[in-house]
């Protein structure tokens, strides 16, 4: 290197070569791969029904039904940890089932939370989060309010002190295991503490989306503590509706989704889906009860994926490692998670939008930089979120390499402009 050739004109060059030669790869959604959805072409192609009448005496080919086919709450359950009476199993997604409960509450529960329209309703947001629950919020006209996770969930000291004070704060979402995107998973003490805290609004209702509740990378696999149960035990039977869905688990376009929650909880979600149909697709709920089975069977079914998933997630962490020491080691910093889909990482204040620009000019789809914050607002713009599950090993690659010198890049354009 000549004295007047500086680290960064080296990036610069590297950065000038790939938009030479634009890529067309992404790594912005979590979307399973080809080989992923190969795992589970035996429930089209392989699963028989000889038996079209439920458990429950339902001929799954006609009209009725509307909680689900028993067996599918039985198996969907054994998820959530929820007996088949406190189970709804519903189509194939569990954001739909989110939105229902969510427009019920504001505009068809018998208290209404959008009556008193001098208060606006507002919820607690754990970020970085789940950026479709925060497109879901906007779009009913909830107020967000952004709260840190800690690592072990959100940050229960801001969480308690907002809830016991404002009662236009109707509700929270939570991810409590694998959390996307951070990966982080809810602690013992956050669930008793969210289960038993004192709200000043009786309605307060927690959103508990366990979408990764079987998506274990490694061996060693987190298991969280049961909410449901933690608020029954409290004396808060009704604050908590659990959502799950096989959405990473079979076939995504074609899945079944379910909720857990109080008996009551149920009745109200009942009499408002009966509102709009009659029953959702009973034959792929047997058909998805004939495939998966039990937990033990989705479990195993699982580690297939994690075979297909680990090895990426690997790369991921062995390319920055790689790239990011000495010192360019605060430039970024990652997560390490031990399930889920997501990467996330942390840049140097203020790189985040402009990193996820470079990349988009080279053709390297990103989700939008701090898209994981209420309303894609980050006063530190560094967060980015890495989906790796569809990308092969081999764009895996050429994608982290140009990420690397994107961050590279727009670190050091902004230390040299201080």
């Amino acid at each position: 290197m000549s004295q007047k050739e500086t680290r960064l004109d080296i990036v610069r060059a590297q950065y000038a070569l790939y938009k030479e030669r634009p890529l067309d790869l992404t790594i912005a959604r979590g979307i399973p791969s080809k080989k992923q959805l190969k795992l589970s072409e035996g429930l089209v192609n392989d699963v028989k029904i000889d038996d079209w009448v439920s458990e429950d005496d339902i001929d799954i080919r006609n009209y009725g039904g509307l909680y689900g086919i028993k067996e599918a709450r039985a198996l969907f359950g054994s998820l959530l940890n929820t007996t088949v009476e406190e189970t709804f199993v519903g189509g194939n997604s569990s954001l739909q089932l989110m939105f229902a409960v969510l427009s019920h509450h504001l505009f068809t529960k018998d208290k209404a939370w959008n009556k008193s329209k001098d208060q606006p309703v507002k919820f607690l947001c754990p970020s970085p989060g789940y950026d479709r629950h925060w497109f879901m919020l906007e779009h009913l006209g909830i107020e967000m309010i952004p709260v840190e996770l800690t690592g072990n969930g959100p940050d229960m000291e801001v969480v308690e002190k907002l809830v016991s004070q404002d009662p236009s704060i109707k509700g929270m979402f939570v991810v409590p295991k694998y959390n996307n995107p951070t990966g982080e998973s809810v602690s013992d003490d956050v669930v008793d503490r969210l289960a038993a805290m004192h709200t000043a609004a009786d309605d307060f209702l927690i959103l508990w989306d366990n979408a990764y509740v079987v998506h274990h990378l490694r061996d060693e696999k987190v298991e969280v503590k049961d909410i449901f149960k933690a608020s029954k035990a409290a004396g808060n039977p009704d604050r908590v509706i659990q959502f799950v869905s096989t959405s990473k688990m079979t076939l995504p376009g074609a899945g079944v989704a379910a909720m857990g929650a109080s008996v009551d909880n149920l009745k109200e979600m009942a009499d408002h889906f009966g509102k709009q149909l009659i029953s959702f697709d009973k034959i792929n709920q047997k058909r998805h009860v004939a495939f998966l089975k039990d937990r033990e069977t989705i479990e195993a079914h699982m580690e297939k994926h994690a075979e297909i998933l680990a090895p990426k997630f690997d790369w991921i962490e062995a390319i920055l490692s790689a790239y990011f020491h000495g010192d360019r080691e605060s430039f970024v910093s990652w997560t390490s998670p031990q399930g889920g889909y997501f990467v996330h990482l942390t840049t140097d204040e203020g790189c985040a939008s402009k990193v996820v620009e470079k990349m988009t000019d080279i053709g390297i789809s990103l989700t939008p930089a701090n898209a994981a914050y209420p309303y894609g607002i980050n006063p530190l713009d560094n967060s980015i979120r890495l989906a790796p599950s569809f990308a092969t090993l081999d764009h895996l690659e050429i994608a982290m390499e140009a990420l690397c010198v994107c961050i590279e890049m727009v670190t050091l354009e902004k230390y040299e402009s201080l």
